[in-house]
């Protein structure tokens, strides 16, 4: 991808991507942003991280968040305490089953939202989640929408989970992708829709390889048109 990149710091964009959890759109969205040498930006992370707090201090029992206790503007700079880094925190099975009604929340997402936009608007970002080429970025020049069998999405993940040392089980994991996914689309604030101009990505039965050799010939015509 030589070419794009040396294209890329000339011309930046902004590329957002979308699409299903577990379907490997950070991974690709992290090797992209290296490879153009853009600023990779993972939304899911940070409505993990409101969630994790929400877990560690008692706004959430039994997967249901208390919005009030949530909101934004009382606490959301609370969460990154002393720097701590919580990236093997936020990826486990209980926040993965709760960040779905915490995202939902509208306090957090306008909060997060303004965030995301803010961080982006020099563009030269790669930035992945839910509502990225819909809500965040609706006119970023490259919009990607990543997709892949459920089965499959819930095989990758359960490995990541197991090779962490997590006792977690393939059937729990599948599960909890399916009612993610029920769930980010059917949400009243900002679901998870395929913006009309999106690129879709099935990558189930692609390796990481492969899609950076699939998006290519996207990106360049996408850096020349601008």
């Amino acid at each position: 991808m030589n070419s794009s990149r040396n294209s890329a710091q000339d011309k930046k964009i902004v590329i957002a991507i979308d699409g299903f959890s577990s379907g490997g759109k950070s991974t690709f969205a992290r090797m992209l942003a290296a490879r153009l040498g853009y600023i990779f930006i993972d939304t899911g992370a940070m409505y993990r991280a409101v969630t994790l707090y929400g877990i560690e201090h008692g706004a959430i029992r039994n997967g249901v968040p208390d919005r009030e206790r949530l909101n934004p503007r009382r606490q959301a700079s609370d969460i990154y305490v002393n720097g701590e880094c919580v990236e093997e925190k936020i990826r486990g099975i209980e926040v993965s089953a709760a960040v779905s009604s915490v995202s939902s929340i509208p306090e957090v997402r306008r909060k997060l939202v303004a965030l995301q936009q803010r961080m982006g608007k020099d563009k030269g970002v790669v930035m992945d989640g839910r509502d990225i080429g819909t809500v965040v970025f609706p006119d970023a020049e490259l919009k990607l929408f990543m997709t892949a069998d459920p089965k499959v999405r819930a095989v990758r993940r359960y490995e990541e989970l197991r090779a962490r040392g997590d006792d977690v089980s393939l059937e729990e994991i599948e599960r909890n992708i399916r009612a993610r996914d029920r769930a980010d689309q059917e949400r009243e604030v900002s679901p998870l829709r395929m913006a009309p101009d999106a690129v879709v990505l099935n990558n189930s039965d692609m390796t990481l390889a492969q899609q950076m050799e699939w998006i290519e010939p996207i990106l360049e015509e996408k850096i020349r048109g601008i």
